[in-house]
């Protein structure tokens, strides 16, 4: 495994992921509603975690996908440890606590995660 272009994956899927989040919350309907924001990111995590594959498969082959989903969302939780939380959670009132007990966010690692080994599967393994 290439560990940098996980990592820059991973960086490229969390910073789509944090963007899409500040734009919805941004728009007067969404920014009252968490749940719909997080639906429509649901939706988005998919083409983000196979935008993220699509950068690791460019060079590299022979990573087995689901390892490769995995090290993808555990760079967007570290970088959720030290700048979502310090930077935005915090100031807005919420805690570490509050952030990673939230299924949204296991849900949205495991669908990146997820989505990652699907596209190894089809697109990479043939």
């Amino acid at each position: 495994m290439n560990y940098f272009r996980a990592i820059f994956s991973g960086f490229v899927v969390w910073v789509l992921v944090s963007i899409s989040f500040y734009i919805l919350d941004q728009i007067p309907f969404i920014q009252d509603f968490f749940w719909l924001q997080s639906v429509i990111v649901l939706f988005g995590i998919v083409f983000f975690g196979i935008l993220g594959a699509k950068i690791y498969y460019k060079k590299v082959s022979k990573t087995n996908g689901l390892l490769l989903g995995i090290v993808m969302s555990l760079t967007a939780l570290i970088l959720d440890i030290f700048i979502t939380v310090p930077f935005v959670e915090i100031p807005n009132g919420r805690s570490y606590y509050s952030f990673f007990s939230s299924p949204i966010l296991w849900l949205l690692a495991i669908i990146n995660a997820l989505s990652v080994y699907f596209y190894w599967k089809k697109k990479v393994t043939i």
